[in-house]
């Protein structure tokens, strides 16, 4: 991080969270393995072992306030989705648009990644 920057500014997921509140059906389980799965508690998993838990729409693993300051309770664990996910592509967009955030720039423009 350079003088002064903020940890937001640095990492603008850290400041964000929206894509991890945006929908139940969202974090879902696609390309992992079962080593990998087995290495996410089990009180972040849904019941049926498809996604992650959520409570309404925001995934039980996220902690902080969406748009403020959040975190990951896996982190280093997440699944592939979340992953995938990156600040300024259209995913991204999409979530922070449902909760009035401004768009970031696209993963290409984006010197956070």
């Amino acid at each position: 991080m350079t003088a002064g920057a903020t940890p937001a500014a640095a990492d603008p997921c850290r400041a964000c969270g929206a894509c991890c509140a945006y929908a139940a059906d969202w974090p879902r389980f696609t390309l992992e393995d079962d080593a990998a799965l087995a290495r996410i508690p089990p009180a972040y998993v849904d019941a049926r072992g498809t996604g992650m838990r959520c409570l309404g729409d925001r995934c039980a693993a996220l902690d902080g306030e969406v748009g403020r300051a959040t975190s990951c309770a896996v982190y280093e664990l997440r699944p592939d989705v979340c992953r995938a996910c990156l600040p300024g592509d259209e995913a991204c967009t999409i979530a922070r648009t449902r909760f009035g955030l401004a768009a970031l720039d696209p993963p290409a423009a984006n010197p956070h990644l």
